[in-house]
């Protein structure tokens, strides 16, 4: 996939985090020009990207201002990929009334808040490319209550974007990655340290997938390799939704 981007913008929410910082190299080796966003400048560190953006996602006004910045200093994006999301409540016991509400808004309501703007002006070009990083908690349940119930709204908004204005010469799918080692499991470690190990055998691979597994994905939904492709998600999961080995351990 080399340079399958080229001369391509592309914009990326999210982009200080784990997934995030592996992603904006990612596309940038893939010859896209990039346009990292996330909530503060101490958010995006040191990236070394084309443009950086600062705002809120849960705030539509920001999200509305930060799109019309993007296209009036750099122009309209080919490529919005939609990385940004948190979770911390783990299970439904965990889920209060503002642990509900700040997932829906971060998870959800703020990839809305960010590409809904965009619309109008691809269509209206007649080409353009979302990408949405979702979850296998879309798919199945695995806890996170909110947080799945934001990720699977994603996966339908993914494909309402692709069936609706795919007429205009726009795709849109959704990324479902199971875990990804990032600094995210840092207070799982900390409770307890055999965890890596202990979700590793849930895995038909043997192992969690990496940063550079759902960035790998991101580019060829992306690139004109997946020119075909649109309303899927995808699970980039190490075959976890694929089957359950401890259950057919458990019944040989």
């Amino acid at each position: 996939m080399a340079n399958s981007l080229k001369g391509q913008l592309a914009v990326i929410t999210g982009a200080g985090g784990g997934i995030g910082v592996t992603m904006v190299q990612r596309f940038q080796e893939a010859g896209a020009k990039v346009i990292a966003c996330d909530v503060s400048e101490k958010a995006l560190g040191s990236l070394d990207v084309a443009h950086k953006e600062f705002f809120d996602l849960g705030d539509p006004d920001a999200c509305r201002k930060a799109c019309e910045r993007i296209q009036s200093s750099v122009g309209l994006p080919d490529i919005i990929v939609s990385n940004a999301g948190y979770t911390r409540a783990e299970t439904l016991e965990q889920v209060d009334d503002r642990a509900w509400n700040f997932e829906i808004d971060v998870n959800l309501n703020g990839a809305r808040n960010f590409t809904a703007p965009f619309l109008e002006p691809m269509k209206a070009r007649g080409s353009g490319v979302f990408v949405f990083i979702s979850s296998v908690n879309a798919l199945a349940h695995f806890g996170n209550p909110a947080y799945a119930a934001a990720k699977a709204g994603l996966v339908a908004y993914a494909r309402a974007i692709a069936t609706e204005c795919g007429v205009h010469g726009i795709r849109s799918n959704a990324i479902c990655p199971g875990s990804v080692r990032t600094h995210a499991w840092d207070h799982r470690i900390e409770k307890d340290p055999q965890i890596l190990e202990k979700v590793s055998r849930l895995y038909p691979l043997g192992h969690m997938v990496t940063p550079i597994d759902v960035a790998n994905a991101a580019v060829f939904l992306a690139s004109p390799l997946s020119a075909g492709i649109t309303g899927v998600a995808l699970p980039v999961d190490g075959g976890l939704t694929a089957g359950n080995l401890p259950f057919i351990d458990a019944i040989r």
